[in-house]
């Protein structure tokens, strides 16, 4: 085959695979239609906010910084999302009779055509626009936009062929739930930003920044731009060249991995040679648990926890919301030491619909459930397994809180409000999982809830969440009294009473759950297994 006639069979491999796809369902085709109207939508107004950057003092650091979050968004989103675009498994390939160096190429002019790249011409474009002045300005930017969109897209091709292995297997799809995670940092950081830009008294608190990252490639390229139009053509040369060489040495990552997926066996169906270390440090855990029927149910607890996408999914979700929430608003200095409860909420919910969480599974341990008394054990090994978790992450976000506020007295209080608000999700979650499951579907990652029990799942969290919040009215009023009445000194005794009360409502909770979970088994299992 002539390799020269590979790039234009790749691109229209691309396109065909992109329109077969879009005629599978009427749905896909939508959504595919929809996210391109908000990426065109949302370019338009960036290219024109950019534009009208030009003449600004700190038009260069914006750019500069803008180029170099989507170029972090390039290399992270395959990791993130391996599955969004089917050409970037070079695996695909590896049967055919083509050499790597013309495959590169083919498969870098097919990376072009998509969504991405067009969104990050975009960006190019307005980048260059607003920076570039005379005609020394107007040369460089000739070579900077396709610079900076061949770098993201070898800087995304060059990762995920690194790493295609490890993500086309289950462990490594898992890294899809840092997903959320990412978003939710992302989010926080950028408002921090925006508020540390603001009170500094606008863009200029950027240019240090962006005085470094206009040497990182691809930023460089964009910053090659505006160093030419000030009449820099020294740095502008160097600019320009650290992104040319950042392309080439992304190419040639890129050939090599596809070399080695062409010849290399795939280590990934050899036994790992960590196995039996991690199967001796679990065994070593496990023998910390209680013995039986305790023991087993935490243990099964815990691994679906590790295991099972949709758990962890929402527990990886809790975990960094559960931190991100109080330790931004404290980093802004707009927080309290209360914004700390904000975590053990966000894990109490872990204990709402857990017999859903066992899908069509429970069916099983509906068959070791006859009596009360069973119910009961069952759901206390699974506020235990809980428990694990949230205690000594509930006590380390308080203690980070208040240290960066700077009020460790209040750090007994805060921790006793959030060990009482954690028993009383705990109770109010055992007894919601009784009267209120639903099935939670596995044959898509985006829904939570089967078709038609949207109800069910809205009364048995939100119901729940409000009863647990009428809960611990008792402990609320005591913090109030207690600083009402000046009685400072005796804020400490926040954390013993708030434990004890969250333990008693907890066990009381569970004990009202566990007749109704014994009588109610059928009703559970059938509302559990639908969809």
């Amino acid at each position: 085959m002539n390799t020269a006639s590979l790039a234009p069979i790749f691109v229209r491999l691309k396109l065909s695979l992109l329109r077969n796809g879009l005629r599978q369902s009427s749905g896909r085709r939508a959504a595919y239609i929809s996210s391109i109207v908000v990426t065109l939508l949302f370019a338009a107004l960036q290219l024109i906010g950019l534009i009208a950057l030009r003449g600004n003092d700190h038009a260069a650091s914006v750019v500069v910084l803008l180029t170099a979050v989507l170029a972090l968004g390039w290399a992270v989103m395959p990791l993130f999302f391996p599955s969004g675009d089917e050409t970037l498994d070079p695996t695909r390939l590896v049967m055919l009779p083509l050499r790597p160096q013309p495959l590169v190429r083919a498969l870098l002019a097919a990376s072009l055509v998509g969504i991405g790249p067009l969104f990050t011409l975009c960006l190019a474009v307005g980048s260059v626009i607003a920076l570039a002045h005379g005609a020394a300005g107007v040369l460089v930017s000739v070579l900077a936009i396709p610079l900076t969109l061949l770098v993201c897209v070898a800087l995304a091709r060059a990762v995920a062929a690194a790493n295609i292995r490890l993500l086309t297997s289950r462990k490594g799809r898992d890294l899809a739930v840092l997903s959320g995670l990412v978003i939710a940092v992302g989010i926080q950081v950028v408002n921090f930003g925006a508020q540390r830009i603001g009170d500094a008294g606008g863009l200029s608190a950027l240019d240090p920044v962006a005085g470094i990252v206009r040497w990182l490639p691809p930023a460089s390229a964009i910053g090659a731009v505006g160093s030419a139009s000030e009449g820099s053509y020294a740095v502008a040369a160097g600019q320009l060249a650290l992104s040319a060489v950042a392309l080439f040495a992304l190419l040639w990552s890129w050939q090599r991995s596809l070399t080695k997926l062409m010849t290399a066996p795939d280590g990934s169906t050899l036994a790992a040679a960590s196995e039996p270390t991690r199967k001796e440090a679990a065994s070593s855990f496990h023998q910390l648990l209680p013995e039986g029927r305790t023991g087993t149910v935490m243990q099964r607890s815990l691994r679906y926890v590790w295991r099972d996408p949709k758990t962890k999914a929402a527990w990886v979700s809790a975990l960094a919301i559960g931190l991100i929430v109080p330790l931004f608003n404290a980093l802004q200095g707009t927080g309290s030491v209360y914004f700390a409860c904000f975590a053990a909420g966000m894990l109490g919910i872990q204990m709402y619909n857990q017999f859903g969480q066992d899908t069509s599974a429970f069916w099983m341990v509906a068959l070791t459930i006859s009596s009360t008394k069973d119910a009961y054990t069952e759901l206390r090994a699974r506020a235990l397994a809980l428990l694990v978790i949230t205690l000594p992450y509930t006590a380390l976000v308080s203690s980070l809180t208040v240290a960066l506020l700077g009020d460790w007295e209040a750090l007994p209080e805060v921790i006793g409000l959030s060990f009482a608000l954690l028993g009383a999700m705990l109770a109010t979650g055992a007894v919601s999982s009784a009267r209120f499951p639903y099935s939670i579907p596995q044959d898509s990652a985006y829904k939570n809830v089967a078709p038609g029990q949207g109800g069910l799942a809205w009364i048995s969290i939100f119901g729940g969440m409000i009863s647990a919040a009428l809960l611990c009215a008792p402990v609320i009023a005591l913090t109030i009294w207690l600083h009402a009445s000046n009685s400072q000194s005796a804020l400490w005794l926040m954390l013993p009473v708030g434990t004890a009360y969250g333990l008693l409502i907890g066990w009381a909770g569970i004990r009202l759950a566990a007749p109704q979970t014994a009588r109610r088994l059928p009703e559970i299992l059938m509302a559990v297994s639908k969809g």
